[in-house]
């Protein structure tokens, strides 16, 4: 990473966007699902994968915080609905006189309609908190697959590096064999396109590392130096509730606190109202109701109770949806796990042959074009068996950004 000035501007930033998340409702309430954000652990630890995420979380433009913040400021302008309206009445005569009284009133009795539009301003914050938390674990699993990108065709490059002089070895050997007419010039010929191919395949696994790095640098604050490897994940997190399920709970409790808010409008509310102006004041009581009664008006109420059972079925069907990711990202992470086993096993078997075939190159029992077959595949094997351990932290991390433990709660 880079300087101890950058770290601590890194910090700071980090330090700033901890209070976009807050467990206390603008009603006093505590808000569950913002808790257990807060709760959550980062499951990266302290090594390379950490100092990438901190790296990117430092120039994140967070968006989705813009909307949280609009809708804590809609639940706090909803918190104290219950509390009496005051406004004033200009109203102009027929005789040409302006007449201007002061309008109170206070809701008795609205069939749940205020609380309503108070449970609802506070889901809607629930949402937009698990939007930003959704938003900037993606945005950390995308630093870090970029990373891992360019780790794993570093790591590729680096095989076929270390093979490079082993195969301009055996080409010029087949070359002075071709001048002192013991082979032909198609076995030099085989040889030398291995050795262009392998050569191929280390420029482009090149320019792959360099491109993932290129956009990596483009998401950070800063550009990530000195940083290599892969780190160990860990994960403390009692409750890994997946993020997509948590944002269907909150949906539903905002469409149930809608629906409840729309059924009111057709039933009868009451309210005590007074004015005061000009020399008179009078207070009274009103019954009446925002929708009034029509033929349509039992099936608007119907379709109002389907809208709450069609809230409560949406959670259930997001579970099963997440239920099932978790469960193929799981089996590949298992099938990655057993063919990590067989390509190192591979490997050390091609390594063997090699040596095998090397030794009886050595003695004149094997033609080079049959030694240069057996170390290609040893090269081949070596690239799989690299590669698989970065493909594993790559399915690991997407797990964990279903579950959002990507980033600590207060780093949202």
């Amino acid at each position: 990473m880079g300087g101890g000035a950058s770290k601590n501007g890194q910090a700071a930033m980090l330090g700033d966007s901890a209070s976009a998340l807050d467990a206390e409702m603008a009603t006093g309430r505590q808000s569950e699902i913002i808790q257990n954000l807060l709760n959550r652990r980062s499951v990266l630890g302290s090594g390379a994968f950490a100092q990438v995420a901190d790296a990117v979380l430092a120039a994140n433009a967070r968006a989705a915080e813009a909307d949280l913040r609009a809708a804590k400021l809609r639940a706090e302008a909803r918190a104290n609905n219950w509390l009496p309206s005051l406004g004033p009445n200009v109203s102009l005569t027929s005789l040409g006189a302006v007449v201007s009284t002061l309008v109170v009133e206070q809701v008795l009795f609205d069939n749940g309609r205020k609380k309503a539009e108070r449970d609802y301003a506070a889901a809607d914050v629930e949402v937009a908190a698990v939007t930003l938390a959704q938003d900037t674990n993606k945005r950390v699993l995308s630093g870090l697959e970029l990373y891992i990108s360019a780790q794993e065709a570093s790591a590729r490059a680096n095989v076929n590096a270390a093979a490079m002089a082993q195969m301009q070895r055996y080409a010029y050997v087949m070359s002075e064999r071709v001048k002192g007419g013991v082979s032909s010039r198609v076995e030099l010929q085989i040889v030398e396109q291995k050795l262009n191919q392998m050569q191929a395949d280390m420029a482009s696994d090149q320019e792959t590392a360099a491109g993932a790095l290129s956009e990596l640098s483009a998401m950070t604050a800063t550009p990530i130096t000195g940083v290599s490897g892969i780190s160990t994940l860990n994960d403390g997190n009692v409750d890994r509730t997946p993020l997509t399920v948590m944002k269907a709970k909150a949906e539903s409790t905002r469409m149930i606190a809608e629906a409840t808010a729309a059924r009111a409008g057709f039933l009868p509310s009451l309210t005590a109202g007074g004015a005061l102006g000009d020399g008179s004041t009078g207070i009274g009581l009103s019954l009446g109701s925002d929708n009034g009664l029509s033929l349509g008006t039992g099936a608007a109420l119907g379709a109002i109770e389907e809208q709450k059972a069609a809230a409560a079925a949406r959670v259930g069907q997001v579970q099963e949806d997440a239920n099932r990711s978790l469960r193929a990202l799981e089996g590949e992470l298992a099938s990655l796990h057993r063919q990590e086993g067989q390509t190192q096993s591979l490997a050390a078997q091609a390594a063997a042959n090699f040596e095998i075939y090397s030794e009886q190159q050595k003695a004149g029992q094997r033609a080079v074009p049959d030694v240069v077959g057996i170390f290609e595949t040893k090269v081949r094997t070596e690239r799989e068996a690299v590669g698989i351990k970065y493909e594993i932290s790559r399915v690991m991390l997407k797990i964990a950004a279903l579950n959002g433990t990507l980033v600590n709660g207060e780093q949202i």
